[in-house]
């Protein structure tokens, strides 16, 4: 690599949605709730639920694979593969090395990162700095989860709301032309005497982990604490909140990101509303949002886009990133 410090950009997006589907419809059914009161509380209309055949690791080969056929890159040419999860049932081996070989990656560095919803965030700025000071050229972002694993479905205040799904980034230098594109600086942070509010917790009637969470703890801490940090990671890559031209915060709740966006006073940026459909899937949350902005011709070269999440931890990071 040259003495000059390579600014990393997104080259490309990838995401992998499962077929199967939960509807507030089919929840209606079994749980005393209703789909005005899911919408009304948490934005989601739908979830997508992996199905036997969608392995973090399987879903992650093809939401990685998608990136690299949208940068036109060859698995060859990946040196790094970060993958992102706070769902793998089992801690080793870890789910990187097993996507970037079912990718065809030979080599390449690679790691698991478990951050919670965060995770994405934090992957992508690891990936970022690794390129920067030249441990790699190009890297792979892979967030994959599969909530419903650790939902228990007579839970209502979390059945309602977690799905399943993988997205993915491929990052590099931007291609000429593309000068502008890049990935800012991460805002990032962490509040650990909070952590109880979200955690796997036993199932008294047999002792089984699911997870559990304290949803108005959660929705108050994030409503009040992480409107600043959003604006810091605007201030580090220069952009005001108000040129911002997109933001793409984890889909947690319809609620919490409006209301932030609201305090960012970023009233003219589009925002990612995939939780409607896709319900929250933690990690892999921010890349799939991107995903089906993209995808729907939202978000184009050029443009500036703060992404942003927070979740288990309890952990937040966020970064703005223009796109090439």
């Amino acid at each position: 690599m040259s003495g000059q410090t390579p600014n990393p950009a997104i080259l490309g997006v990838g995401a992998y949605r499962p077929a199967g589907r939960l509807t507030n419809a089919d929840l209606e059914a079994r749980l005393d709730t209703s789909d005005e009161w899911i919408v009304k509380r948490t934005g989601i209309k739908e979830r997508r639920i992996a199905g036997p055949d969608d392995s973090l690791v399987a879903m992650g080969i093809d939401a990685g694979g998608k990136a690299l056929a949208a940068a036109g890159v060859q698995p060859a040419d990946v040196d790094l593969v970060i993958a992102v999860s706070c769902t793998s049932q089992s801690q080793i081996p870890g789910i990187g090395p097993r996507i970037a070989s079912g990718l065809g990656i030979p080599q390449a560095g690679s790691f698991d990162l478990n951050a919670g919803c965060a995770g994405f965030c934090y992957g992508l700025s690891a990936a970022a700095d690794a390129i920067r000071a030249g441990n790699a050229r190009r890297a792979l972002v892979v967030a994959a989860e599969r909530l419903t694993d650790w939902v228990d479905p007579d839970d209502r205040s979390v059945a309602i709301i977690f799905g399943d799904g993988a997205g993915a980034v491929l990052i590099g230098e931007p291609t000429e032309g593309a000068a502008d594109a890049g990935i800012g600086p991460v805002a990032w942070g962490s509040d650990g005497t909070a952590a109880s509010t979200i955690e796997l917790r036993p199932r008294p009637s047999d002792g089984r982990m699911f997870l559990g969470m304290e949803g108005s703890a959660v929705f108050r801490w994030a409503t009040t604490q992480l409107t600043a940090v959003a604006r810091r990671a605007c201030d580090l890559a220069g952009v005001a909140p108000e040129k911002l031209d997109a933001i793409v915060f984890h889909q947690a709740n319809l609620r919490i990101t409006e209301s932030i966006a609201r305090s960012l006073r970023a009233t003219d940026a589009v925002m990612a509303r995939d939780i409607v459909e896709s319900g929250n899937t933690s990690g892999a949350s921010v890349p799939l949002a991107l995903s089906r902005l993209i995808d729907e011709g939202q978000v184009g070269s050029g443009d500036a886009v703060l992404l942003f999440a927070f979740g288990a931890g309890l952990t937040y990071a966020g970064q703005v990133v223009r796109l090439p």
